[in-house]
């Protein structure tokens, strides 16, 4: 699988999972879509097309890396449909 198609999946993902946030935009935590077993399936490297995505200023999270537990109530944002 490529990554401009996982980063299209993600987007889908971060849309099931999510909720609109204060400024209308979606937003899902990371341990929800870490621990989600769908994205399980259909993400080999979850936190590597993380920031894929993010490099194409698709989504928006603090930090450069996030971990399991450790950053599982960080938002990720989806800045474009």
């Amino acid at each position: 699988m490529n990554v401009e198609h996982e980063v299209t999946l993600l987007v889908d993902e971060i849309r099931r999972l999510g909720s609109k946030n204060a400024d209308g935009k979606i937003s899902v935590k990371f341990g929800v879509l870490f621990n989600d077993d769908q994205c399980a399936n259909l993400f080999e490297a979850l936190v590597g097309t993380l920031k894929a995505a993010k490099r194409k200023k698709l989504i928006a999270f603090e930090g450069e890396l996030l971990l399991q537990g450790v950053h599982d109530n960080v938002d990720v944002i989806l800045l474009r449909d």
